[in-house]
């Protein structure tokens, strides 16, 4: 994490390798709540930001969003969703750069999911809208959706997609963005149709498997000093404060 969370990310992420769900998302809230409040040193949440280092914070909430569903603890994954919403919202009247408050919108739908909240499909409808609302004030898209902003509300989804393909990156840029970058409406607006179709489904699963993955931190494969204790795997994923199974998200043992 590139914002100060007090640490509470990595121990959501190590909450995570113990299966410990609720406690993740107890650590997700502590650590989004945190960045919201006082992202960097130079940074005021409620001045503009280009960089929108606020979306980190939101990102922790959504996660523990995830992360109370999978627990079975939906009455907190709803919670943590309208609080969500609610700094999404307002945060909208901050960050003031062409398509970011398109961000905060998309945000606002992931949330409506992750909560199990009604109207997320109207809202990703909504975030689309935008997006191609601020298509000529967009000169660079793909730099614009590699800010801190853009890059925290892609995360969750390819967090909870990878607990379903072995760890993999199963959603790629492309998946999520357009193929012109020169219509840079449609090219953003992508990201929205497609969790609007995906995301649901996606975290439904994770719920029914009882199983959240790690993020993708550093990764190696076929690591000599490192096998999984539950399925064997040799590659290796550096998360949290600790290595854990690329596979699995499982804490590896030295051999």
């Amino acid at each position: 994490m590139n914002t100060d969370d007090g640490g509470h990310h990595d121990a959501a992420v190590d909450a995570l390798a113990a299966r410990a769900y609720e406690r993740a998302g107890d650590r997700y809230t502590r650590g989004g709540r945190r960045v919201l409040a006082d992202p960097r040193p130079e940074v005021d949440p409620f001045e503009p930001d280009e960089k929108g280092w606020i979306g980190q914070g939101l990102q922790q909430l959504l996660a523990a969003a995830v992360a109370y569903r999978v627990a079975g603890a939906d009455g907190r994954a709803t919670q943590r969703a309208v609080e969500g919403i609610a700094a999404s919202r307002d945060f909208g009247r901050v960050l003031d750069e062409p398509g970011q408050g398109a961000c905060l919108s998309e945000f606002v739908a992931d949330f409506r999911v992750a909560g199990g909240l009604g109207g997320a499909d109207d809202a990703y409808d909504d975030a689309a809208a935008r997006y191609e609302a601020a298509d000529d004030g967009v000169d660079a898209p793909q730099a614009l959706a590699t800010t801190p902003l853009f890059e925290a509300a892609a995360a969750t989804i390819k967090q909870v997609a990878r607990g379903q393909a072995d760890g993999e990156i199963a959603i790629k840029w492309e998946d999520l963005h357009g193929a012109d970058p020169d219509r840079p409406g449609d090219f953003l607006a992508h990201r929205a149709r497609f969790k609007k179709q995906r995301f649901r489904g996606l975290i439904e699963r994770a719920v029914a498997d009882g199983h959240l993955a790690a993020p993708r931190g550093t990764t190696e494969y076929n690591n000599d000093g490192n096998r999984c204790p539950n399925c064997g795997s040799t590659h290796v994923n550096w998360a949290g404060t600790g290595i854990l199974c690329l596979r699995c998200s499982t804490p590896t043992e030295s051999i």
